[in-house]
């Protein structure tokens, strides 16, 4: 499973990075880092968290 994130909708909120913090950080320049895009077993339940409370719908996962 994998996670991406819609770059021209991220608006760097940091949202996703409370759910999922070994996956998302915020930088300091405001822009998502994804740490991890390929995702383990334990990281899919924040991940799911996460893109179901991103405000811009920027993140999904394949």
């Amino acid at each position: 499973m994998r996670v991406t994130v819609d770059r021209s909708r991220c608006n760097g909120l940091g949202v996703c990075e409370a759910f999922a913090s070994d996956v998302f950080e915020v930088d300091d320049n405001g822009d998502l880092v994804l740490l991890a895009e390929e995702l383990t077993e334990d990281q899919v339940d924040g991940v799911d968290q996460a893109i179901a409370a991103c405000p811009t719908e920027a993140l999904s996962r394949a």
